[in-house]
């Protein structure tokens, strides 16, 4: 019997370049969040594009998907979330790409102050899924 060994490939950990798939993925998710403008995320996105994020309303418990729903979330976090996003580092592949960064602002009215890991799937280069975990439990805003 012939052995053959399978390389996956080793996933790629670098301090914050935007040049990557994922930092320019990244880059265009703050862009949403810090300042409501989703045309450049949305840009990037595919057509079965789906998310899932972690907030305590059953609208957005389960998967989400396609870029209206995108656009709809954006919309709901401005209302009660202004905050600045800053990366901290990335781990990435072809296939994935996470980004742990830390989340600063007003939620609220109150101060707001997080650390975020949001994790990407890529399809050639576009993105097929995130899924958004947070460091501290979100409550009812």
């Amino acid at each position: 019997m012939m052995r053959m060994d399978i390389d996956f490939g080793k996933p790629i950990t670098a301090a914050w370049d935007a040049n990557t798939t994922c930092g320019r993925a990244f880059e265009a998710f703050r862009t949403a969040f810090e300042y409501g403008e989703t045309a450049n995320f949305l840009a990037l996105v595919t057509d079965d594009f789906r998310f899932s994020v972690p907030l305590p309303y059953d609208e957005w418990k389960e998967p989400q998907f396609g870029r209206q729903r995108f656009i709809e979330l954006v919309q709901f976090e401005k209302e009660v979330l202004q905050v600045a996003l800053t990366p901290q580092f990335q781990l990435f592949d072809s296939q994935y790409g996470v980004v742990v960064f830390r989340a600063e602002g007003l939620l609220s009215n109150q101060p707001y102050h997080n650390v975020l890991t949001v994790v990407f799937e890529f399809e050639d280069e576009r993105i097929r899924s995130f899924h958004e975990f947070v460091g501290m439990p979100l409550k009812n805003y």
